[in-house]
């Protein structure tokens, strides 16, 4: 069986420009980057209205199985345009620490893929890159600030924005600097965050246009001084230089998938920290290009899409006609108690456990976002015909249109019965109407506790000290009425990874938080999660090489 990596290989790419027209981008917009990469000049095309159905793909908690989210979606689109629809793809950027690291990489998988694979999970077109080093550059202006005389007064025991970089490092998650002497700056503690995770990167995605990026990157909250009061971006004088780094990686990267499907790839934020969505300039530009377009939220739909629609969608008026949701027999399995070494095998008993998990993320979509639902089962070689009458049938009996995808086999053509039953869900669907977990006036311990109660099936919060005065300083300063983004393992709807399934009447225990006043929102963290992942024992990154000829061997 070939690897993700030789399928796309062996695939005979359009070059881009061909896509570009087909999708309705003229040449003078693009900048290329090679024969299959392009840039589209976003701000070309801000006069058109939006006029697509928004699809939103999610999933059942991640599992070791594996769930094929992006695959799934990347089928779907497919199955879209090889049914003769006009769709694109809005998805996210591959980060490097998960492609170096355990995940891997964000461009699907089989025939249901966005090419050129390589590419693009390595460095793509630099956006990552120019994102850590707008990052880093706020936190030398600011580091400076303090050296060349502190005007602002800042306090360097309350300097709160942190470095960042791409690469999952253990070691730099808190560091001291300014260490040997007077003339290396003052010494303080910091730490650094997975790009992916920082605040460039939500703010970034977030952002409508440039002028809104750099008016929300001059609002981030950087420090304090020692009176208490917030010192921003923009009193550090950081805005405009970062917004010229950022100029031309906030274009939208247009690709394309083995069924020549365009896909604009934009944005990379993570679903565990941050909001977990490609870019809000990507999404309204395929908005404005195509009839369907098909995007992705991070992990599950407790993460990823309670984010989506809550923060995303609250902030850009925007909302789905449909949400896909996508499981695998093997993850329904893991949530059903069978063993890792036994997710293969048939197991109805556990099949039967697992889904709960299912069933409680697609009464969330219906009761509490109420936005029609349609579940994808992500085939497998080694999935039964009997299993996957129970989970059809089982959807059946509530009203909700199940299909599988076989993308990962036969691309498009695979997922042709999931793409009608998700276009007649969104076609039916012709005034969607928001439905969010929490109105804007709330309390941020109130917000918190809604997604606690609504979405995780929690019976109870437990706020700690520290995160009940975080809040209470974010109310005092004024940024009580955003919207909270609560940081929790993926792999369970509570803060407890071993929870699977569909636990319910916790306690879910919020031990800080945190101010992304750019991105917009306020950051809970539960549970144990962080914002700089470490590589696990054996990283992806030792079976990665390259050979004589220039060759990448062993990515996937």
């Amino acid at each position: 069986m070939p690897t993700d990596l030789e399928i796309a290989r062996a695939a005979t790419l359009k070059p881009i420009e061909e896509i570009a027209a087909a999708a309705g981008f003229a040449p003078e917009t693009l900048s290329p980057y090679g024969r299959h990469i392009a840039k589209v000049n976003q701000r070309a095309y801000a006069h058109l209205p939006t006029r697509a159905k928004l699809v939103l793909v999610t999933a059942i908690n991640p599992t070791p199985a594996g769930e094929g989210k992006t695959t799934v979606s990347v089928g779907l689109a497919g199955g879209m345009t090889v049914s003769g629809r006009n769709a694109m793809l809005a998805l996210r950027e591959p980060s490097l620490g998960p492609v170096f690291g355990m995940k891997g990489g964000a461009t699907g998988g089989g025939y249901a893929q966005v090419v050129p694979m390589e590419s693009i999970n390595l460095h793509f077109t630099g956006d990552l890159h120019a994102i850590t080093a707008a990052n880093n550059l706020l936190c030398a202006m600011v580091d400076n600030h303090i050296h060349q005389g502190n005007q602002l007064n800042i306090d360097p025991r309350e300097v709160c924005f942190r470095h960042c970089l791409d690469v999952n490092d253990r070691q730099l998650r808190q560091i001291v600097q300014g260490l040997g002497g007077s003339k290396n700056g003052a010494p303080r503690e910091d730490g650094f965050d997975i790009t992916a995770a920082s605040e460039v990167m939500a703010t970034f995605c977030l952002a409508s246009d440039l002028q809104d990026l750099k008016a929300r990157l001059g609002r981030i909250v950087v420090a304090y001084t020692y009176a208490g009061e917030p010192v921003t971006c923009a009193q550090v004088g950081g805005a405009g230089a970062m917004a010229a780094l950022l100029r031309d990686a906030f274009d939208p990267n247009l690709v394309q998938s083995l069924d020549g499907t365009p896909c604009l790839m934009h944005g990379g934020p993570f679903a565990n920290i941050a909001h977990g969505c490609n870019s809000v300039a990507a999404t309204t530009l395929a908005l404005r290009m195509a009839d369907y377009v098909v995007t992705e939220a991070g992990f599950g739909a407790d993460l990823g899409a309670e984010k989506f629609l809550d923060i995303k969608c609250r902030m850009n008026g925007l909302w789905p006609s449909a949400i896909v949701l996508v499981a695998t027999l093997r993850a329904l399995r893991h949530h059903g108690g069978a063993a890792k070494a036994a997710l293969a095998s048939p197991d109805m008993a556990a099949l039967q456990g697992g889904m709960a998990n299912l069933l409680s993320h697609v009464q969330n979509i219906q009761s509490v976002w109420q936005t029609p639902v349609v579940v994808a089962v992500n085939r497998f070689a080694t999935d039964t015909a009997e299993e996957l009458a129970f989970v059809k049938a089982a959807l059946a009996e509530r009203g909700v249109a199940c299909e599988l995808c076989d993308g990962w086999a036969q691309g498009g053509k695979g997922a042709i019965l999931l793409a009608d039953a998700v276009c007649r869900a969104a076609d039916g669907n012709a005034a969607p109407t928001p439905h969010f977990t929490y109105e804007d006036s709330a309390p941020l311990a109130a917000k918190i506790e809604a997604i606690a109660k609504r979405v995780y099936h929690a019976g109870a919060v437990s706020v700690s000290d520290d995160a009940r005065r975080a809040l209470n300083r974010f109310e005092k300063d004024g940024y009580g009425h955003v919207p909270v983004c609560i940081a929790k393992t993926q792999y369970s709807m509570s803060d407890d990874p071993a929870r699977i399934g569909a636990p319910e009447g916790f306690t879910l225990t919020i031990r800080s938080a945190r101010l992304s006043a750019g991105a917009g929102f306020v950051v809970a963290f539960a549970g144990g999660i962080i914002a700089m992942p470490g590589l696990p024992k054996a990283p992806a990154a030792l079976s990665i090489d390259v050979n004589e000829n220039g060759d990448i061997l062993g990515l996937f």
